[in-house]
């Protein structure tokens, strides 16, 4: 450690020792910690009745020690909820939705950002403004256009788009699409403009400026926009519900409605199934945590 240096962690150590503890801020951490804890608390009581056997709460109820732990409620849940085959439901859903809307939203926010054009700020506006709707305004429109809409064989079973995972890729594409471009945008904006003109002046076309100068610089805020799209789409149970009618055919949210019963429901169980629906949200955003954090600060102090 250089001289400067070891100056620098002696004058800390001293303008530390003379703030003292303030008590405000030992006031705002303990808020936070007792937020965080608030927050939490729900979850690990689902984790913790998850674990419990059904007979353990019905004879010393819920809020009562576990006299035995066991992961027995997690396998019959898998089980009972045909829990992969609406995992697989969810995949052939979200995989095609996610991909689909950051590339038209990329090359949406690319146009509107990079090039000069009469009606620019309008189609921005136009695909911002989508996210102002509320869903249930177009419920009963939706759903008539879904039953009167054609859709080839290979992507349909009826021959309409609803009931088919087609339709209900669609429409999260649609609303999903101006979030995504909004941002994009916003954050190609502080890209120099240097960079596309230097691409259009080499001789490269407006796509390959696109796809090999632009697009390879916003990894970050893509990262951060799938991490939100996954959890966005997988979470959806509201569109499935309305357009979808066959049950063994929806995503994974319908997968609890199989470990009810007419006249019973094991409480347990369901924490059960509702940790393993939840498990793959929680995992995809603890291995993208750093590059959705990256992305979400980006370009957070210019326009």
């Amino acid at each position: 450690m250089t001289a400067v240096a070891e100056e620098r962690v002696v004058a800390h150590e001293v303008v530390t020792k003379k703030r003292g503890v303030r008590p405000g801020r030992v006031a705002l951490h303990g808020f936070l910690i007792f937020i965080s804890l608030l927050w939490l608390f729900p979850l690990l009581w689902t984790v913790y009745t998850s674990l419990r056997p059904y007979s353990d709460t019905a004879k010393n109820g819920y809020v009562s020690v576990a006299q035995s732990l066991s992961l027995d409620n997690y396998f019959n849940a898998w089980d009972q909820g045909n829990i992969p085959q609406f995992f697989f439901n969810t995949i052939v859903i979200l995989v095609p939705a996610v991909t689909i809307v950051l590339l038209l939203a990329s090359a949406i926010a690319f146009a509107v950002s990079r090039f000069s054009f009469k009606f620019n700020l309008f189609l921005l506006m136009l695909f911002t403004a989508g996210n102002l709707l509320p869903a249930q305004v177009i419920i009963t429109p939706l759903y008539r256009m879904y039953l009167a809409l054609p859709l080839p064989a290979p992507l349909s079973t009826n021959g309409h788009w609803y009931d088919q995972y087609f339709g209900i890729m669609m429409i999260h594409i649609a609303f999903q699409l101006g979030f995504c471009t909004f941002v994009l945008s916003n954050y190609m904006k502080t890209l120099p403009k240097e960079l596309t003109e230097a691409a259009l002046v080499d001789g490269a076309s407006v796509f390959r400026t696109y796809w090999q100068v632009i697009l390879p610089l916003c990894k970050p805020p893509l990262a951060a926009l799938a991490t939100l799209e996954f959890t966005f789409i997988y979470n959806d149970f509201f569109w499935a519900l309305v357009l979808m009618f066959t049950g063994n055919k929806r995503p994974i949210t319908s997968a609890l409605n199989n470990l009810q019963g007419q006249f019973f429901s094991d409480n347990n169980l369901l924490a059960a199934g509702a940790i393993i629906i939840a498990a793959p949200t929680l995992i995809v955003y603890f291995i993208l945590q750093r590059q959705f954090i990256r992305g979400l600060t980006l370009g957070s102090t210019k326009g």
